[in-house]
């Protein structure tokens, strides 16, 4: 049997939703669909404002130009994270300041964005990695002192939980992804949620190519024309008729993952003893069940691990090369940062294959892992 790190996901709604997109003759942007999935969003994530995106790259650019960062200006980011994280502001000329993350859920140690504040901070983008969110009370707390915008990438939380409130809501400017990879999917997609009215208008701006359309199909205006900086951000309404289909299935789909979840954990907890580390979700979380990593005290133990988990067909992924440790990173400075966490964590961690998989998959997943384990343990 061979277990991939990831499939898509389908729940068998997709189908009948795509044909109706397609036979609908409204393949374009902004169409049926994509507006059902805009209040899906706003309505069952309480938040303020969605507009989908063709990918959660796009909805952090979109971001990048809400912050008004300019070249010179700073942002800062937790270096384990997926280079779009900071390639959205970086490109626009701001400076990625790295932050270290926390040992037990690995997001942004909140602890340590305040010393990294300076006149030249003009946001702070933590990721909710694996589904987990980021301690958002504490950084907003930061924000409201400083007076700082915070951006949340959320592009692996949608559905999760932090303090009641749902990712994507909890700041005034957030990121989902559709990725193929994530937990639900249109293939490619994103979207950007917005939580405080100030950033309504102009974020359609942007998203309609830098015109003022919105305006003109609000019947505010008579002809549209171009305002303000932006791109072609928003997807085809097929791809929304593909993410709608699994919105109907949004919590079945999440049941079937904690199930994984939990089967790992108890496979996995056998091994504490052994120095290993795993996910974790704090008692005010609930997690929509992303991806479950295993931590180990040494890179050697990690690489035996994965070693032998491909020849048993196993295909666990080693996580993210840390951004300031990476060409592109230690070319705007990340080499300077001390970060010690993100090395230990980039050296030693194991993503496990996670999708919605079958019960025989997941037997057999479990099984060889904790035979493989036994090895890597045994090993002197």
């Amino acid at each position: 049997m061979n277990i991939p790190f990831v499939k898509a996901p389908m729940t068998g709604n997709e189908e009948k939703y795509l044909l109706e997109s397609f036979r609908s003759n409204f393949h374009g942007g902004n169409g049926p669909f994509t507006k059902k999935c805009h209040k899906f969003m706003e309505e069952n994530f309480l938040i303020g404002k969605a507009l989908m995106t063709t990918s959660c790259t796009d909805a952090l650019e979109m971001a990048a130009f809400l912050v008004d960062g300019k070249p010179g200006d700073e942002f800062i980011v937790p270096s384990y994270t997926f280079s779009s994280t900071a390639n959205a502001f970086a490109s626009k000329g701001m400076i990625p300041i790295f932050c270290d993350i926390r040992r037990d859920t690995l997001n942004i140690d909140e602890n340590k964005i305040e010393e990294l504040i300076t006149e030249k901070t003009k946001a702070i983008v933590p990721i909710h990695y694996a589904g987990i969110p980021a301690e958002m009370t504490s950084i907003n707390v930061i924000s409201k002192k400083y007076g700082i915008p915070v951006v949340e990438d959320a592009a692996q939380a949608v559905n999760s939980r932090y303090r009641g409130k749902f990712a994507g809501a909890l700041s005034d400017i957030g990121t989902f992804s559709f990725h193929a990879t994530k937990s639900y999917s249109s293939g490619e997609g994103g979207a950007l949620t917005l939580n405080d009215k100030k950033y309504f208008d102009r974020a359609e701006f942007l998203w309609e190519k830098g015109t003022d359309r919105s305006l003109v199909i609000q019947g505010l205006k008579n002809k549209y024309s171009w305002v303000d900086y932006g791109s072609s951000f928003l997807p085809s309404d097929i791809l929304a008729a593909m993410l709608y289909g699994q919105f109907a299935n949004l919590n079945s789909m999440q049941d079937h993952r904690k199930k994984i979840h939990d089967s790992y954990l108890r496979t996995f907890k056998n091994f504490k003893k052994n120095g290993l580390t795993m996910t974790y979700v704090p008692e005010h979380i609930e997690t929509n069940y992303h991806a479950f990593w295993v931590l180990f005290e040494k890179p050697q133990q990690r690489d035996l691990f994965l070693k032998l988990s491909l020849s048993e067909h196993l295909n666990p992924y080693i996580g993210y090369i840390p951004l300031h440790s990476s060409p592109m990173g230690q070319f705007l400075g990340g080499d300077r940062f001390d970060l010690p966490i993100t090395d230990h964590v980039a050296s030693s961690i194991a993503r496990l294959p996670f999708y919605l998989m079958s019960d025989k998959e997941l037997n057999f997943a479990c099984m060889k892992f904790k035979e493989i384990l036994n090895i890597v343990f045994s090993e002197k």
